[in-house]
């Protein structure tokens, strides 16, 4: 879907349209969720500090996000995905593959299926959609980013080395900005450029993802779209508004995330052995540590004495590290906790994968 909260916030608010606006918290700390394209214009994006966005927009209007409102939009433009295809992975609330190599509606260009699909999400929602159209994930996910919004983009199979070869690297699905970096000190750019480096130098470089690097510059992805994932985490984090600078503090906040993990688990159904809590502190350092219990963690009473024992450990370790005999306590700028390593897994249950041929997506 194209700029999906924030459209859906125009949709609903006639106020709205043709404005620039971000959708997020608008506080000390808030970040944009999503950005209409009014605001994209100025350099506003996703992840970015909404004081960030305000000084790049002086006219950034910021929406609170209705999560409820979006869930039920999405709900909508599944069930016109399902009208097609039972072959849906969905990425997010607004993105998915479809796989239409064996569609129900018997048509048989998948270009056509993603032209309808555009007008029934457009007819029932108001809102437009970006469809990408190739043989493989990698390449219906780029496509679908090409032409927005309310683009439709085909990669066929004979144009596909051409496209990639001018393609810069930072579009490479799993590039970020640190691997783009590695790469061009590599003198990589491109695709074609890409094409040109040895497996085995790519596999010393960037290790198993090497390997992904090396098949996407030929066009090659063979994962198929997986029709159900199984769950293999359960989590929360808090960014707090204000760094908590006392022990105290902390301790009353991990209370309560506790609460939150517990909610999420029983929501979700889910039975998991490991769990995990991440401290970040106000320089922006991170610190995770993990422990695994016999016992199937799914309890306030369960969870909140392994926190509070991992978050002892980290700070017996900030006392050891300190050169003072009495160091002051490092502010926490967020707190999470997660588990993990399900109970599904151990038993070896998981959904089959279908594998297919030919994909579509809709993308953010």
């Amino acid at each position: 879907m194209d700029a999906f909260f924030a459209s859906v916030e125009q949709r609903n608010n006639p106020e709205l349209r043709g404005k620039p606006i971000a959708v997020g918290f608008d506080g000390k700390r808030g970040v944009v969720s999503t950005a209409s394209y009014e605001a994209r214009c100025y350099g506003v994006h996703s992840a970015q500090p909404i004081a960030t966005a305000k000084r790049r927009c002086k006219d950034l209007i910021v929406v609170m996000p209705h999560f409820e409102e979006y869930k039920k939009v999405s709900q909508q433009i599944h069930d016109v995905f399902h009208e097609y295809t039972d072959v849906v992975e969905p990425l997010s609330l607004d993105e998915a593959f479809l796989d239409v190599t064996s569609n129900k509606v018997g048509m048989e260009l998948a270009v056509d299926i993603a032209k309808e699909i555009k007008q029934k999400i457009f007819s029932r929602t108001a809102l437009t959609a970006s469809a990408g159209v190739s043989y493989n994930k990698f390449l219906a996910k780029i496509a679908s980013d090409w032409r927005k919004p309310n683009g439709l983009t085909t990669i066929h199979p004979d144009r596909a080395g051409k496209f990639i070869s001018s393609l810069p690297v930072e579009k490479f699905w799993g590039v970020g900005p640190r691997t783009a970096e590695r790469m061009h000190d590599m003198g990589v750019f491109t695709g074609a450029q890409l094409r040109e480096v040895s497996l085995s130098h790519l596999i010393e470089v960037f290790g198993k993802q090497g390997q992904i690097y090396y098949d996407f510059a030929r066009g090659i992805d063979n994962r198929p779209v997986v029709v159900e994932h199984e769950r293999k985490s359960v989590g929360c984090e808090q960014t707090f508004l204000d760094d908590l600078t006392r022990q105290s503090q902390t301790t009353i906040e991990l209370y309560h995330i506790t609460l939150e993990l517990v909610r999420r688990i029983s929501n979700a159904g889910f039975r998991g052995r490991t769990l995990t809590l991440k401290v970040k502190y106000a320089d922006f350092t991170q610190i995770t540590r993990s422990v695994t219990t016999s016992d199937i963690l799914i309890t306030k009473e369960q969870i909140l004495p392994l926190a509070k024992q991992l978050l002892k450990g980290v700070r017996e370790q900030q006392r050891q590290q300190s050169d003072t005999p009495s160091p002051s306590v490092r502010s926490v700028r967020l707190l999470g906790l997660s588990v993990s390593h399900s109970v599904a897994d151990e038993n070896n249950t998981f959904h089959r994968p279908v594998w297919t041929e030919g994909y579509l997506d809709f993308a953010p």
